[in-house]
């Protein structure tokens, strides 16, 4: 069996497309495009719990919390993603005079699903490590509780730290606080995750 040939495009033609595009989302990575499909209960809200908390918490602080809509490019990469989660502390940066799209990052995370997990952890990490400002990444299950958060140390290395206790807190070292897991899972069904579509 012979497998066809993918259509590369420019980061540009993939913007240009996108723009246009009212009604589907697409990630884009090394010239090749990917449809992004919708999010399940637990996914929508464990990002809403996400925003909500981290919100409050940097309420009076030069950080900006961003979900689901806000596009990221990663130049080194070649890529643009929509990350479940930005956290952006400083001045944003933005690809051209539209804005937006952003190119510069603090914290972020994506809600895991059995479909993306393998690529949250792996090909889109090894993207997000392309952006200079980037300190921490985390990643978040959404049928149990585990949330692994990866730091960036001052060598350049990733340090991980996961917790599953249902009582701990998570510290998000990049915009100096923490949340508790009971504040990211509130109102999160385990239950449910097995009969929800994947993202």
């Amino acid at each position: 069996m012979s497998t066809q040939p993918k259509p590369d495009y420019s980061f540009e033609d993939y913007l240009a497309a996108e723009r246009e595009c009212v009604d589907e989302k697409h990630e884009y990575v090394d010239g090749q495009v990917f449809a992004m499909t919708g999010a399940s209960f637990n996914h929508n809200l464990i990002t809403a719990n996400l925003a909500r908390h981290l919100g409050n918490k940097l309420e009076s602080r030069p950080c900006t919390v961003l979900v689901n809509d806000m596009r990221l490019r990663i130049d080194a990469a070649d890529a643009c993603t929509y990350p479940d989660v930005l956290v952006l502390c400083g001045e944003p940066r933005f690809h051209d005079n539209r804005k937006d799209v952003l190119t510069n990052a603090t914290l972020l995370i994506e809600v895991l699903s059995p479909s993306t997990e393998g690529y949250d952890r792996g090909g889109k990490f090894a993207v997000y490590r392309g952006l200079p400002e980037l300190a921490q990444y985390v990643l978040i299950a959404q049928d149990r509780f585990s949330v692994d958060v990866f730091t960036r140390q001052p060598d350049g290395r990733w340090l991980l730290e996961a917790h599953t206790d249902p009582n701990a807190s998570v510290p998000l070292d990049a915009v100096d606080c923490t949340l508790a897991l009971s504040d990211i899972y509130d109102k999160v069904r385990f239950d449910l995750s097995a009969a929800e579509p994947d993202r």
